[in-house]
């Protein structure tokens, strides 16, 4: 069952042969391990941490500090539609300013200089005047409060038909219901108070 050893076999392994002691190996981790690396740079300081550090939205955990942040993102939704509105963008603007027929009315009306936009300054003095109960001077207002009306119906009907008459043409299809009295309206508002504010100067064409 058992072989013989070949007696020309060497008794022990060659010294190239053999295994390098682990000694050598230990020691030289052990040195390694030993070695403290160099720090990068100085240590940042804990504020600063605390400011680069960023983490996950946490919610706020009572309901004076989630009400807190829920009026803060009211109040920076209504500041950017309000802007938004301002400028006129689509998005923003109620049901009534929608559509291209509504900009086209703004835009004719905001493009000419009318008398009915000065109907408001006119009011004042014809209110101290009715209030006065003066003969003559409650006959001169009635007057003017008649002329008022007559100046801003007027007005307001020849541009509401204007308007009326272009939106058929560039907009065929488009309703156009309303759209009289909305540009009446608009023509009675001072232009500096008008919303949205207007995109064309005075003389412009339309």
């Amino acid at each position: 069952m058992f072989r013989r050893r070949n007696s020309d076999a060497p008794d022990v392994l060659d010294a190239e042969e053999a295994p390098e002691p682990l000694a050598e190996a230990d020691d030289g981790r052990a040195a390694r391990s030993s070695l403290t690396p160099k720090k990068a740079g100085p240590t940042p300081k804990r504020s600063e941490a605390e400011a680069n550090r960023r983490g996950p939205y946490r919610a706020p955990t009572d309901r004076k500090s989630a009400a807190r942040d829920g009026k803060e993102r009211d109040r920076s939704d209504r500041i950017r539609r309000n802007e938004a509105l301002a400028r006129g963008e689509e998005w923003a603007l109620p049901p009534k300013d929608r559509g291209p027929v509504r900009a086209l009315a703004r835009d004719v009306v905001d493009s000419r200089r009318g008398l009915a936009e000065y109907y408001l300054i006119a009011v004042v003095p014809i209110f101290v005047l009715l209030f006065l109960r003066v003969g003559k001077l409650q006959l001169i207002a009635d007057a003017l409060v008649i002329v008022i009306l007559i100046v801003v119906i007027g007005e307001g009907y020849f541009v509401g038909r204007k308007v009326e008459r272009l939106a058929r043409e560039r907009f065929p299809g488009k309703s156009t219901r309303g759209i009289r009295l909305y540009t009446a309206l608009r023509g009675t508002q001072m232009r500096k108070l008008r919303v949205p504010k207007p995109r064309v100067n005075r003389g412009d064409p339309v």
